[in-house]
């Protein structure tokens, strides 16, 4: 059960501040949401109360582990599928986890697949929501702004050697 001013992640949305507890009358049934807003965007979001574990909500991560998120972004890319149909899937499958690591790991594969092969449009609208929900995280890990979250990641793939180097074929 989170409370009022807790930080957590809504897996596919990004992270917000809980700022209550509503009920709601939906169908002629009460229940109970979690009201959320996304630091991005100033999005609102209901989360419904009964359904937080089946979704994945979690706390957000801790300054430390933010650290390690933004070193995964210098790291080397993972092998991914020639087939863009099949790799946007298993990006796709990543993205739904919720966890921080994988949603790093989509954005620094399709980063890196952008630099020497350029993506799908497909491609591109994932890599920027999958942006979005590791900013949204990192902002509020870090208690840093947006502004200054995306110069932290730029400055990881601008000090990301695996950017030049060639794509190996699987």
């Amino acid at each position: 059960m989170f409370d009022k001013g807790d930080k957590v992640v809504y897996p596919n949305h990004g992270a917000g501040t809980i700022e209550g507890i509503e009920t709601k009358e939906i169908l002629g049934e009460e229940k109970k949401y979690y009201t959320m807003r996304l630091p991005i965007g100033d999005m609102k979001v209901m989360i419904p109360v009964d359904k937080v574990d089946e979704i994945g909500v979690r706390e957000v991560i801790d300054a430390e582990e933010a650290d390690n998120v933004i070193e995964l972004l210098k790291g080397e890319k993972s092998k991914m599928s020639q087939n863009w149909n099949r790799r946007y899937r298993a990006n796709q499958e990543k993205l739904k986890t919720g966890d921080i690591y994988e949603v790093g790991g989509v954005v620094r594969d399709l980063t890196i697949r952008d630099e020497r092969k350029g993506l799908s449009t497909g491609e591109k609208k994932m890599l920027s929501n999958a942006k979005q929900i590791l900013i949204s995280e990192l902002v509020l890990a870090k208690d840093a702004t947006e502004e200054e979250i995306r110069s932290t990641i730029e400055e990881a793939f601008e000090n990301n050697p695996h950017i030049q180097e060639e794509e190996e074929e699987d």
